[in-house]
């Protein structure tokens, strides 16, 4: 696992906040999903070992919280808010848009590497519904035509790197 020499010397330090190593689980695995993008089941191992417990003890934190990715995501992370104010303003529609958008299905890379679109819990902005947060911004009332809108713009981004 190749983490940067920055988080491996984050990783000792936020262990010695804890009197009990195991409870640095959730900051570590925070901290290796910033650095690689993902949790590997390599790093749920090397994180076990790290705080002296078992490896299903990391997986089952890994599994329980949906903000942690076990495999890699495109380049571009749109989440699309599915809780009920999004859904009854069609969110779900949105969402479809956005993956007839880049080729892809919810949760899979696009073909060309760029984006991956979810399905994700409340964003926090029920009354400018649907939400989609691209990456860390967040976009309020995306129906399908401002999905395209915003879609071109992800394109028009990817083409000028």
């Amino acid at each position: 696992m190749n983490l940067k020499p920055a988080t491996l010397q984050k990783i000792d330090e936020v262990i010695t906040h804890y009197p009990v190593k195991r409870s640095a689980t959730l900051p570590l695995l925070h901290l290796i999903q910033e650095d690689l993008g993902y949790v590997p089941e390599k790093a749920e191992e090397w994180i076990a070992a790290k705080l002296e417990i078992q490896p299903i003890n990391v997986y089952e934190v890994v599994t329980f919280y949906p903000m942690f990715r076990r495999k890699p995501i495109g380049r571009r992370h749109i989440k699309v808010c599915r809780t009920l104010s999004c859904a009854l303003m069609g969110g779900y529609k949105t969402c479809e848009q956005f993956e007839q958008e880049f080729n892809t299905h919810r949760g899979e890379v696009s073909p060309n590497g760029e984006v991956t679109v979810d399905f994700v819990e409340c964003l926090a902005s029920c009354g400018t519904a649907p939400v989609v947060m691209i990456d860390d911004d967040l976009h309020e009332k995306v129906d399908c035509a401002k999905a395209k809108q915003l879609s071109e713009q992800i394109k028009a981004e990817a083409k000028k790197r």
